[in-house]
């Protein structure tokens, strides 16, 4: 079943291949967008393809949000098919998990250039459509990471604070041009980033996976994991023109383990 909320609407999914990015992909189809699936890897982004019944859809495959050309020539594909960009989900992350002296530069630097770095080369080549228009959505997806601190992630912290940053500044700049900009902070949530996570717990504490996954989940007060439906329906609202005098937000869905103020 399908609603009217984004008829109509271009939508650009980063990291639309799997977990929340694919779930936000689908939530967006179904309420009428045509989808624009942009990620490193074409088969994951087929598989979703395969997924939004028929509705317009645009692969946008080796798209590498840390390299200027491939995010210009991805962007100029998707305007070039559905044609100009209505809403923008920042998605494409990156959370590598280190002790902070073991954190060496390369891991740091890729933690921002994919989570920051990235944000700011999409936004920035899409932002012109919307300006033109007078009218557009840009949804970072951040973390509870970009509201609290947590060890062993540092690098991956310091990143989402400044995605949130970002989306605060850019909030303030483009409210007179009828864009609306804001961010999303899920907490641990059912995707193959948080298979990673438990993978690495129990290779470094010898719990068993099912004992890691509990853990992480015992970290919201509701005693349970998020979903990716529950990030793509959150998306979905701020996407909509009901949510068109919220921005420079960011929306946590954890259970209460983050009480943003």
């Amino acid at each position: 079943m399908t609603d009217p909320t984004l008829k109509d609407q271009h939508v650009l999914v980063t990291g639309a291949g799997t977990g929340i990015g694919a779930a936000i992909a689908i939530a967006c189809a179904r309420a009428g967008a045509r989808v624009s699936l942009a990620g490193r890897r074409r088969e994951p982004l087929a598989e979703v393809q395969a997924l939004l019944r028929g509705a317009p859809a645009q692969i946008l495959a080796d798209f590498d949000v840390t390299d200027e050309g491939k995010v210009k020539a991805g962007i100029a594909a998707a305007r070039e098919a559905l044609g100009p960009l209505d809403v923008l989900v920042n998605n494409a992350g990156e959370a590598p998990s280190a002790p902070f002296v073991k954190t060496d530069l390369a891991t740091w630097n890729k933690a921002l250039a994919v989570n920051v770095t990235g944000t700011f080369l999409v936004t920035r080549d899409v932002v012109p459509d919307m300006i033109a228009r007078r009218a557009g959505r840009i949804v970072n997806i951040a973390s509870t990471a970009g509201l609290a601190g947590y060890a062993y992630v540092s690098a991956y912290v310091a990143a989402k604070h400044a995605v949130i940053g970002l989306t605060r500044s850019l909030a303030l700049e483009f409210a007179r041009a009828g864009i609306t900009v804001n961010a999303v902070c899920p907490g641990y949530t059912e995707t193959p980033l948080l298979d990673r996570a438990v993978d690495n717990i129990t290779a470094k504490t010898k719990r068993s996976p099912e004992e890691a996954r509990a853990a992480l989940a015992a970290t919201n007060p509701q005693g349970r994991l998020v979903t990716p439906d529950e990030v793509a329906e959150t998306v979905l609202w701020l996407a909509s023109p009901a949510a068109r005098s919220i921005t420079g937000q960011a929306i946590v869905i954890a259970g209460g383990e983050v009480m943003a103020g």
